[in-house]
């Protein structure tokens, strides 16, 4: 199709797009190529503009690593991840649990680890916690045999794949859950922190007057095969930037319990000071159970 004027561009891409043989792929870049052109259109897109928002996509790939996923990240602050999450869990999906982000530092080969066991691997400053959780079917059965993936960040803000001061897998760990449906296990208190602001995606958050930080919370992630796998975190209640988390993550079946403790007896006999403990239930159903991509190796 030869272009006589701009009217001509968009359906001359549709009609070059159209031979593609699956049509779950040829929808998806149909609708993406309308969007994408009524929105050039809108705003009347200038060549310069053009320039730097390219210039941004390339220097999004740039600064992906081993280590870091900026992709994922841009994704996360314009709340197209958690969109894309609510889309797919909501009605259809584990409503009193609500699937959540599975963020930029998920590692699949965490160390298996028994339940009540440490998730600190290395000496790790900050508040005992206690975390004694129970994993269900729709019904509310307890679901044995739940392979539960949990990490967090320390004190400082940093996951120890960022952090040289940590022990590899620090924070981390895998357990199953009992014929109960349970999981338990010790760690610290987590702490808020910002995302990284070195990059094109923290040019654009600062840019916005946008506060760059996370509240504290804990990644879980649940999988038995038969059923969704759900990939959640649970953040904790009262924390700073529950209200403005810069991913849009917080739903309010995602603030948990995480109770101070400050008088009785403590889970383990080295604890003196205050110690925290979060009782918390997850919902499964049955559904997909494939395991996501790491977006770090």
């Amino acid at each position: 199709m030869i272009i006589n004027d701009e009217k001509d561009v968009t359906p001359a891409v549709l009609q070059a797009m159209s031979g593609a043989p699956d049509a779950r792929i040829r929808q998806i870049g149909e609708a993406f190529v309308k969007h994408m052109h009524a929105f050039v259109r809108e705003v009347k897109l200038t060549e310069k503009e053009w320039e730097y928002g390219v210039d941004f996509l390339n220097r999004i790939g740039k600064q992906t690593t081993d280590t870091h996923n900026e992709g994922v990240l841009f994704s996360d602050t314009i709340g197209v991840s958690t969109l894309v999450c609510l889309m797919n869990n909501g009605a259809n999906g584990s409503t009193e649990t609500a699937a959540a982000l599975l963020g930029p530092f998920w590692r699949m080969r965490s160390p298996e680890t028994p339940n009540g066991g440490s998730l600190l691997r290395s000496p790790t400053p900050g508040p005992a916690l206690f975390a004694d959780c129970r994993v269900v079917d729709p019904e509310g059965r307890p679901m044995a045999g739940v392979e539960v993936d949990v990490w967090h960040s320390s004190t400082t803000g940093m996951y120890e794949n960022q952090d040289p001061e940590q022990a590899d897998h620090n924070l981390r760990g895998k357990f199953h859950t009992d014929a109960e449906g349970r999981f338990s296990f010790r760690s610290i208190l987590p702490a808020g922190y910002p995302i990284p602001v070195d990059g094109p995606v923290g040019d654009m958050v600062l840019f916005q007057k946008r506060e760059p930080w996370r509240p504290a919370h804990i990644h879980f992630l649940l999988h038995k095969p038969g059923f969704k796998t759900l990939v959640t975190q649970v953040f904790v209640q009262g924390a700073q930037h529950l209200e403005n988390d810069v991913v849009f993550g917080v739903t309010k079946a995602l603030v948990g319990d995480y109770r101070r403790h400050e008088t009785g007896t403590a889970p383990a006999p080295d604890v003196t000071d205050p110690w925290y403990t979060l009782d918390y239930t997850f919902h499964m159903e049955e559904g997909d159970s494939n395991l996501p991509q790491p977006p770090i190796k």
